[in-house]
């Protein structure tokens, strides 16, 4: 194509053939991991989502005992004495007792960056029994951490009203006070 076939060529209407992306007004809610934001209306599936997320973190936590009873088989097997043997079973039971008091705290409020809460991951990563049971848990009263999400949005919501009805019209607009 020679340069004065390019430039003979019309433009194509950009603005007609996309849509503009619609604005968002206000706070928007925060996504939960398996549910999204069909926890502020409830909708899109989200009694579905629970039973769904209840019944997968139960299978996981079973399927996960079942592996660290196999674990603990090959310990006998291996003759690694009654102290060692012992010893993991304990282990195994506070990181999982730590984990879901950990997970079900979560649930309710938000831990600082710079919390404890990072110092333990790797014993909530060990007792991930315990993480999964609170999950399930929760699942019967609501979307893990909706609680907390709501009470968050909705303070932002009413902020959000607060503020943008407090407002009269354009401050440049306006005219300035006269010196007395």
């Amino acid at each position: 194509m020679s340069d004065d076939q390019r430039d003979q060529t019309p433009a194509e209407p950009a603005a007609e053939a996309q849509p503009q992306p619609a604005v968002s007004v206000g706070p928007e809610p925060e996504p939960i991991r398996f549910f999204g934001t069909t926890w502020v209306n409830h909708d899109g599936g989200y009694g579905a989502r629970r039973v769904g997320a209840a019944a997968g973190a139960l299978v996981l936590a079973v399927i996960s005992a079942f592996l660290l009873r196999f674990s603990y088989e090959g310990l006998e097997i291996g003759n690694v004495g009654a102290f060692l043997s012992i010893s993991v079973v304990v282990l195994f039971a506070i990181a999982s007792s730590i984990a879901f008091v950990k997970t079900w705290e979560s649930f309710s409020r938000r831990q600082p960056p710079s919390s404890d809460e990072t110092a333990l991951k790797g014993l909530k990563a060990i007792g991930f029994i315990g993480s999964l049971i609170a999950y399930f848990l929760r699942c019967f009263v609501e979307a893990p951490g909706e609680k907390l999400r709501r009470t968050e949005y909705e303070r932002a919501s009413a902020e959000f009203t607060r503020r943008r009805s407090s407002r009269t019209g354009n401050p440049a607009a306006r005219r300035p006070k006269r010196k007395k």
